[in-house]
């Protein structure tokens, strides 16, 4: 008997990449950004543990708008996926290079800090030859599904275009959501920013536009981190001498240098991490505001590469057309004809005010962490929240959830609020990825250090410790969840 096929533009149902109905994976990631990139690579050798990630994009890219030629990392590149976890990692940045035939150049090139492309090419080549990655899959829903003691996750299939092209569910008995951040643009700047005609654009979108923005007479950045540092030192070097017409803002008190002194990095260490994470809330939420020079300011290469560029420019006499103002905020925003933009500034310290007409703005406000509410809608009455209802989240990146749901939400990038400044720094994916395996195993695949900070964060206890505690090297007593 012969099928009928179905009707044009209907769409199918999927069943090419899940598993049994009665045979739910172990653990289903939802996003294939770097961090759950690191742990497909650290899941793959443990044979016993049955995975797939799952991204809507066709393939992996990492912040494509920012891949600005010569822009480097700011971690050194031993925070690959994997290798400051498991060295021996078929997975590593180094083999990565062994496979490109490129180990010596490497070495001799005597490169700490790798160019963004090139972590972007690394990354691709991981996500390209890891198996049970699965791009171009939509996630719709997430639900707990009681009887079969799993989390029921449906998906639309998309094709080249973006089309859905079929339907599909699959069961798992744990989650780990790493669906990344979003551009944040300020209020002020939303409705320019969503109206195609007027060029204001997030530097996600930098390069995209770069071209269109090269040819406008005056542009402003906004925003004073190592982003709207690169593309305006890419903008500065671009534009003739005299004629540069590049305005640059910040809200924060100066152009900053990063905190990158040694003993500051330990900030993104584990051991820094579990004491931030046994603090109390007030404490945390009073802390990350005011650490911003930690992860927000710009690298000091950098800033002394502008320099450099505008006194280049003063040699033959006169000061470049560029304009460099921190301590300012933009109050309003609105079209000026159809080609123009004027910005209604607040001096902080002066507390003055004052009007900049410009032909384009790129707005280097930087990220927010992407709300998970309407992805586990479904899950809410069975979220813990805090005071300030966000997911209370545990020493192991689980979300807090009511005892009937047997299995596990783990998160990557999303619990800034109980894990510190260190949540969205790459190196410590992998210290994070081995730690949620080992929980999800309840075994020890990969042994994790006691102490990897010379800083002691916090006093010791001279009390007994309580049940339910447990004393870690290096930092304050750490409760149980």
């Amino acid at each position: 008997m012969t099928s009928t096929p179905p009707p044009e533009g209907a769409l199918t149902t999927d069943t090419t990449d899940t598993t049994a109905p009665d045979e739910p994976l172990d653990l289903a990631g939802i996003g294939i950004g770097p961090f759950n990139l690191s742990l497909a690579a650290l899941a793959h050798p443990l044979t016993h543990l049955r995975t797939a990630f799952y991204d809507q994009r066709p393939a992996f890219h990492w912040h494509p708008g920012l891949l600005i030629d010569g822009a480097t990392l700011q971690v050194p590149f031993l925070a690959d996926l994997v290798t400051l976890i498991d060295p021996a990692s078929p997975w590593t940045f180094l083999n990565y290079l062994k496979t490109r035939e490129r180990l010596f150049p490497f070495y001799f090139a005597e490169r700490f800090h790798l160019h963004r492309a090139e972590y972007d090419a690394y990354c691709r080549w991981v996500s390209e030859n890891l198996p049970d990655l699965h791009f171009g899959h939509q996630i719709d829903a997430v639900r707990w599904n009681p009887e079969r003691e799993a989390f029921e996750v449906d998906f639309t299939q998309l094709g080249t275009e973006g089309e859905a092209e079929a339907l599909g569910r699959t069961y798992a008995r744990n989650l780990v959501l790493g669906i990344g951040t979003t551009p944040h643009i300020p209020v002020p700047l939303r409705l320019l920013a969503d109206a195609p005609a007027v060029p204001v654009i997030h530097s996600a979108d930098y390069l995209d536009h770069r071209e269109r923005l090269l040819a406008a007479d005056h542009i402003t950045v906004i925003g004073a981190g190592q982003s709207g540092a690169e593309i305006f030192l890419d903008q500065l070097r671009a534009r003739p001498a005299g004629r540069e017409g590049l305005h640059w803002l910040a809200r924060t008190p100066a152009f900053a240098p990063m905190e990158y002194s040694k003993l500051g990095l330990e900030h993104f260490t584990p051991d820094y991490t579990r004491y931030f994470h046994a603090l109390p809330e007030r404490v945390r939420d009073d802390l990350v505001p005011g650490q911003w020079q930690l992860h927000k300011g710009i690298d000091h290469t950098t800033l002394a590469a502008i320099h450099d560029e505008l006194y280049r420019r003063t040699l033959d006499g006169g000061w470049p057309d560029a304009t460099l103002t921190p301590g300012v905020c933009v109050r309003t925003a609105g079209r000026v004809g159809t080609t123009k933009v004027e910005l209604h500034l607040d001096h902080t310290q002066q507390g003055t005010r004052s009007r900049l007409t410009t032909d384009a703005v790129i707005l280097a406000t930087g990220y927010r962490e992407r709300r998970m509410d309407t992805l586990l809608a479904a899950l809410d009455p069975y979220v813990r929240r805090d005071s300030g209802e966000r997911p209370r989240i545990d020493e192991h990146h689980r979300i807090a959830l009511d005892p009937s749901v047997t299995g596990s939400i783990y998160v990557q990038n999303a619990e800034t609020h109980t894990h510190g400044v260190g949540t969205p720094d790459l190196g410590l994916a992998a210290w994070r990825s081995a730690t949620i395996l080992n929980s999800l195993t309840d075994k020890t695949p990969y042994p994790l250090p006691t102490r990897t900070a010379f800083t002691t964060f916090g006093l010791p206890q001279p009390s007994t410790p309580r049940t339910g505690t447990v004393p870690r090297q290096g930092s304050t007593l750490v409760p149980r969840h």
